[in-house]
């Protein structure tokens, strides 16, 4: 091989590894630790007293410094019971009832604050969020699987230490199902009193709230 030829092949692999490197400065995995709230039929409103764990992990790329897209996997549970409520007619239905659940999510995300690729920088930004999902559910009355959930939300990450990321966030999945609580305009013959019926007006969401850690890949290390 020539001189000529041996250079022409080293700056093609410096090319590939600055494109490399400039790609895996975009990618980023994490999980987080939080927790999941229910509101429909038996709590009309988020009630810190029924939430229950659930984690999460997922993989994001930052496509430019405000917008990045990510997928998700997370696994939680939510419960309420009618005992707890001020409305007459959910004491006299006295009903309570848990659900399991996972969901596979994929979000656009857009960042208020810009991400800067400097070495003494410190990095945070406020984030909003929105996309859809496949959710499945379990509870003493229904098993449902491969269901349609609409994540919506808002966060703040900040970069403590390159390249760890520590994050807060909040988001409901929005759905067009009225049994994850196990009731709806009918329940599935279990029941006939109308009492214990849900509001068919009322349709049935979740939330999830955690704190993330992230790792982002800012280099790779030429063997």
């Amino acid at each position: 091989m020539s001189k000529r030829h041996i250079i022409i092949a080293r700056l093609f692999i410096v090319g590939l590894f600055i494109s490399f490197s400039a790609q895996a400065q975009k990618i980023e995995i994490g999980g987080g630790l939080g927790g999941m709230l229910y509101k429909g039929d038996v709590s009309t409103r988020l009630n810190p007293r029924f939430y229950r764990p659930a984690a999460n992990m997922f993989f994001r790329y930052n496509a430019t410094r405000s917008f990045s897209i990510r997928a998700g996997l997370a696994v939680g549970g939510y419960q309420a019971e009618d005992h707890y409520s001020n409305d007459p007619f959910q004491q006299a239905r006295n009903y309570s009832f848990r659900s399991r659940t996972s969901e596979a999510t994929v979000d656009l995300q857009y960042n208020f604050l810009n991400y800067k690729l400097l070495p003494k920088v410190k990095n945070w930004t406020p984030y909003v969020f929105g996309g859809v999902g496949l959710y499945s559910y379990t509870n003493a009355v229904v098993k449902a699987r491969a269901l349609l959930n609409f994540p919506l939300g808002i966060g703040v990450k900040y970069e403590i230490k390159r390249p760890w990321s520590i994050g807060l966030e909040f988001g409901t999945r929005f759905t067009n199902n009225d049994y994850l609580d196990g009731l709806g305009e009918r329940t599935f013959g279990v029941t006939t009193n109308k009492i214990a019926q849900g509001n068919p007006a009322l349709k049935d969401s979740y939330t999830y709230t955690a704190i993330t850690v992230s790792y982002t890949f800012y280099k790779i290390v030429c063997p």
